[in-house]
């Protein structure tokens, strides 16, 4: 195994572990039951790095660690983070590739935005009820009022961090000697436009999140 290789899988290593952590102790509270964590900027961060495989291998691996050791909904609540992450970082990962720029990087994240956020209302009408314990009529009466404003606030959240704290994360790898200049040309530039809109998104989904457990 090349040097370049052993760097890729160490950082690739720490990603994993770090997703692991957002896991374990980054959990807030959302909407009613739902609670988000971070761990998908993590991962579409590993994405944007080395290519949408890697967000993929990510989120198994996250996945599968949390379904043993801190997650009690089995199996079926594995296949639902699977099925959450990669619909947001793959896809953000994918498009990035093709398209290599700034622009290409903002466009990738709106469309794993918006590609979570329509899988999961369809897998929550499928999947939820069997792992939740909850009747097919509950869940569809709580996709619209709760499952649909919290992915739109969980992707909003996700998109709005990953835009900070891609470049800096890239900055620090560098320099650590974990990642070389061509695994990321540093086209996904944190510029005033960039830092102004990753800003907005932030705290709309703030204002949203607060709104939402004022009504509850």
């Amino acid at each position: 195994m090349n040097i370049s290789k052993t760097k890729k899988y160490t950082t690739i290593g720490m990603l994993c572990a770090l997703a692991y952590v957002a896991v374990a102790v980054g959990r807030i509270p959302l909407i009613l039951f739902l609670k988000y964590d971070p761990k998908d900027v993590i991962i579409v961060i590993g994405g944007l790095i080395f290519g949408p495989l890697t967000s993929f291998a990510v989120t198994i691996i996250v996945s599968v660690v949390q379904m043993f050791t801190i997650s009690g909904t089995g199996i079926l609540g594995c296949v639902m983070n699977i099925i959450s992450s990669c619909s947001f970082a793959c896809t953000a990962a994918f498009i990035y590739k093709r398209k290599h720029k700034l622009s290409g990087a903002i466009l990738g994240l709106f469309c794993g935005w918006g590609c979570q956020v329509v899988v999961m209302m369809f897998w929550n009408y499928l999947i939820a009820p069997i792992y939740m314990g909850y009747p097919r009529e509950a869940i569809v009466e709580l996709l619209l009022p709760a499952f649909l404003p919290f992915n739109l606030i969980k992707g909003g959240l996700n998109a709005a961090i990953t835009m900070l704290l891609y470049k800096p994360v890239v900055t620090v790898l560098r320099r650590s000697n974990l990642i070389e200049s061509k695994q990321d040309s540093g086209k996904m530039q944190l510029n005033t436009g960039v830092l102004l809109v990753a800003l907005l998104l932030f705290i709309t989904c703030v204002l949203l999140i607060l709104s939402f457990h004022d009504i509850i």
